[in-house]
């Protein structure tokens, strides 16, 4: 089983900060590459081209994407960070809501940074 290191990033694939900046240095997450599967990574926008926050409706669509990836991709274990949670913003109980909305499938992982207290 392949681990997946799922985090927030920009479209303009940008990966120059937070979970990204990891995303790129430690599972060769590809500058330019702001969406989908990305070396040992996958990028789920939480930003647009320009860098600013996308609505939580735009976030939605881009988790209901990753969903069915992952759910194409059983032999896979993708270990999700809190998207959305660091620059974009968001606060947890905001975003986690939209994951399970589409009943995150058993691949799924929540990272421990989702229990953090020093995120939102």
């Amino acid at each position: 089983m392949t681990k997946i290191f799922v985090f927030g990033s920009n479209l303009a694939g940008r990966h120059g900060a937070g979970a990204a900046l990891y995303a790129r240095k430690q599972y060769g997450a590809e500058y330019g590459v702001g969406i989908g599967p990305t070396g040992c990574a996958y990028a789920l926008p939480t930003k647009d081209y320009a860098l600013k926050t996308l609505t939580l409706e735009a976030i939605e669509g881009y988790i209901k994407e990753f969903i069915e990836y992952a759910e194409g991709h059983p032999d896979d274990e993708f270990m999700l960070t809190p998207i959305g949670c660091g620059l974009a913003g968001y606060r947890r109980d905001q975003i986690k809501p939209l994951i399970e909305k589409y009943n995150r499938p058993s691949n799924v992982i929540y990272t421990k940074e989702w229990e953090d207290e020093d995120i939102n």
